[in-house]
C-alpha cells in the first residue's frame, strides 16, 4: 500500500512550471479515472510490498480512491477553480442563456452576480468586451497610411479581417465623428496630402446578431460598439470638464439641470456637412440606424446592448440613454426593447441628475474598472460620488460635480499572477488587460483562475504588461509589413481600400420621424 501512496503522491506534484499564486492550470484539477487506478493497483500487485503488507481488497480500494475523486470534483465546482469543470460548466450554460438574457441583461441590477462572479455573465462581459476591442483592432492608427483615422477592413469583411468569423453577427452600419472638436488626441490624421477624409474618424459600428445566434441568445440582439483610446491617456486632459444642459444639444429631456461633459456632448452631436462621412452627427447615424434593426424584427424578441472603452464608454452611456429618451426603443404595440451597456474602465459622465434620469428611464449599467485606473476617477476628481451627500447636494449645480451611473464591478491587475506589479497607467487602462482580470475574477477574496483559459499573450497586444519569463513581445500586434505590398513591378506600395460605406441614401427619412 505504501508504494501505491507513493506512486500517486508522485503523480500529483509532477506538474508543469507553476506561477506566482495561481493559475489556470491545477493539478487537482486532472480527472483520473477508475480504469488508471485500476491500472496502478495491478502493477503494484505484483510487487511483494504490496501483497504483503495490505489486508484490504482491492475493491475497496478502487471504492476510496473514486470517492475522494468524486469529492474533489464537487470542491472545483463549487470553488469555480478547475479549467476542466468550467469547460464542463460552460457547456452546460450554453442553452441556458437563451433562459437567462433578461438576468444577465441586468434585469435585476445584477444583484447577487457579482461576488462571486455568475460564470454565465463572465462569459458575455468578456464577449461584449472583445466587441469593443474590435473596434481597436480594426482602426487604421498609422499616420504615414493615406487611410489613418478609418476602418481597415470594408464592413461585410469586418469580423472575417479580425480572424474572428464565427462571432455571429452582421455589421449594418459604421459610425463616423467629426474631428474639428476639441479632443485632438481622440482623433487620428494621415500626413499624406490626399487622404479618405480631412475631416471625419471611425467611431465605431452597429451590429445585429444573425439567425444561429440568435437562437442561442434567446433574442435578436442589436450591438452597438463605440471606439475609445487604446495607448495615450492625454484626451483626459482635452476635456472641458464642463456640464452642460443635454438638452441643449436638442436631445429631448424634461430636466434642464440633467447635464452632461461638455466634450462628450460635441463628440455625440456635432457634424460637419461639408464631409460626406460626418454630414451626420454620431447620434442622427445611431438612432436612425436603432430605429431601422427594431422596426426590422416586429415580431421577434429583440435586446440592445451598447459597450465601449475609455472615451467610447461615454458615449456608450449617453447613446443608450438618447434611444430611450426619444422613446426608439419602444415597439408599435408599445412593448419596450431592454436596453444595457456593458462599460470598460469609463470615465463619469453626467451630474447626479443625469444619473437619477437614465436609472428612472430604465437604462441597465455595468461598469468594469481596474481599481488602478485613473480614467474612472474622471472628471470630477473633487466632487463626485464619493463625497458626502449634504455636500453633493450643495454643490449640485456645479459644473464640475459629477456622478457616475449603473452598477460597479472592480477589478485589480495586482490580483493577477501574470501581470507586472506595475503602476502604469497606460496599462492599467488596457482593455486586453480588463477582459484578462475578468476571466481570473471569482469574486473579492477569492483566488486569480482564469476561467476561460484566455490566451495571456493578448493582454501584450499593446501594451508591456505581462511579467518578462512569459517571453511575450510588448505591443506585438502589427500589420504585416505595415501595409505595404509588392506591385507588379516589384516596387513597395500602400494598396488602395475599398471605399468605405458612408450614409445610407434614405437617412433622411429615419431623422425626420425620429
Amino acid at each position: 500500500m505504501a508504494s501505491l501512496t507513493n506512486s500517486i503522491l508522485t503523480f500529483q506534484k509532477s506538474t508543469p512550471h507553476q506561477h506566482e499564486g495561481t493559475t489556470s492550470f491545477r493539478p487537482d484539477s486532472i480527472s483520473i479515472s477508475s480504469s488508471y487506478f485500476q491500472n496502478r493497483v495491478k502493477l503494484a500487485t505484483r510487487t511483494p510490498s504490496l501483497s504483503a503488507k495490505t489486508d484490504r481488497s482491492l475493491t475497496s480500494i478502487i471504492s476510496e480512491f473514486e470517492k475522494e475523486r468524486d469529492n474533489k470534483t464537487i470542491n472545483q465546482i463549487e470553488e469555480g477553480e478547475s479549467t476542466s469543470t468550467t469547460t464542463t460548466a460552460t457547456k452546460i450554460q450554453e442553452p441556458e442563456l437563451a433562459d437567462r438574457w433578461l438576468e444577465i441583461h441586468g434585469q435585476d441590477d445584477w444583484v447577487g452576480m457579482l461576488d462571486p462572479i455568475d460564470p454565465l455573465l463572465r462569459t458575455e462581459l468578456i464577449r461584449y468586451g472583445e466587441m469593443a476591442q474590435a473596434c481597436y483592432d480594426a482602426f487604421d492608427f498609422d499616420p504615414y497610411s493615406k487611410y489613418c483615422g478609418s476602418c481597415k477592413f470594408p464592413r461585410r469583411k469586418f469580423f472575417d479581417g479580425l480572424d474572428m468569423t464565427n462571432y455571429g453577427y452582421d455589421i449594418t452600419r459604421y459610425l463616423y465623428a467629426t474631428s474639428n472638436i476639441n479632443l485632438p488626441n481622440f482623433f487620428k490624421q494621415s500626413r499624406w496630402p490626399k487622404i479618405w477624409s480631412k475631416n471625419a474618424n471611425w467611431i465605431g459600428y452597429v451590429a445585429v446578431s444573425n439567425d444561429e445566434t440568435s437562437k442561442r441568445l434567446g433574442r435578436r440582439d442589436i450591438t452597438i460598439a463605440w471606439r475609445g483610446t487604446v495607448t495615450r491617456l492625454e484626451w483626459i486632459a482635452d476635456l472641458m470638464d464642463y456640464l452642460r444642459p443635454i438638452s441643449s444639444d436638442n436631445i429631448p429631456c424634461p430636466d434642464l439641470n440633467v447635464k452632461v461633459e461638455s466634450g462628450f456632448l460635441d463628440l455625440y452631436t456635432d457634424k460637419d456637412e461639408k464631409c460626406r462621412y460626418c454630414k451626420f452627427s454620431a447620434r442622427e447615424q445611431i438612432l436612425t440606424e436603432v430605429k431601422r434593426l427594431v422596426e426590422m424584427y416586429p415580431d421577434e424578441e429583440i435586446s440592445i446592448t451598447v459597450t465601449g472603452h475609455s472615451l467610447g464608454s461615454a458615449l456608450a452611456i449617453l447613446s443608450a440613454y438618447d434611444i430611450v429618451e426619444t422613446v426608439l426603443n419602444v415597439r408599435a404595440d408599445s412593448r419596450a426593447v431592454p436596453i444595457c451597456v456593458f462599460s470598460f474602465s469609463g470615465p463619469r459622465v453626467g451630474n447626479i441628475r443625469f444619473k437619477e434620469r437614465i436609472e428612472k428611464l430604465g437604462v441597465k449599467v455595468l461598469r468594469v474598472v481596474n481599481v488602478h485606473d485613473i480614467v474612472p476617477k474622471s472628471p470630477g476628481l473633487v466632487l463626485n460620488e464619493h463625497s458626502p451627500s449634504m455636500v453633493m447636494k450643495i454643490c449640485e449645480g456645479l459644473p464640475w460635480s459629477y456622478t457616475h451611473v449603473g452598477v460597479e464591478l472592480a477589478l485589480d491587475h495586482k490580483n493577477s499572477p501574470f501581470l507586472k506589479p506595475t503602476d502604469d497607467l497606460v496599462c492599467a487602462h488596457n482593455l486586453e488587460a480588463h477582459l484578462h482580470l475578468l476571466d481570473g475574477y471569482h469574486g473579492k477574496g477569492r483566488r486569480f483562475v482564469l476561467a476561460k483559459g484566455r490566451d495571456i499573450a493578448l493582454v501584450n497586444k499593446a501594451c508591456d504588461f505581462l511579467k518578462d519569463h512569459y517571453c511575450v513581445p510588448p505591443s506585438w500586434r502589427q500589420d504585416e509589413n505595415k501595409g505595404m505590398i509588392r506591385d507588379k513591378d516589384g516596387r513597395w506600395i500602400q494598396p488602395e481600400r475599398s471605399r468605405l460605406d458612408d450614409h445610407p441614401p434614405d437617412i433622411h427619412l429615419g431623422l425626420s420621424s425620429s
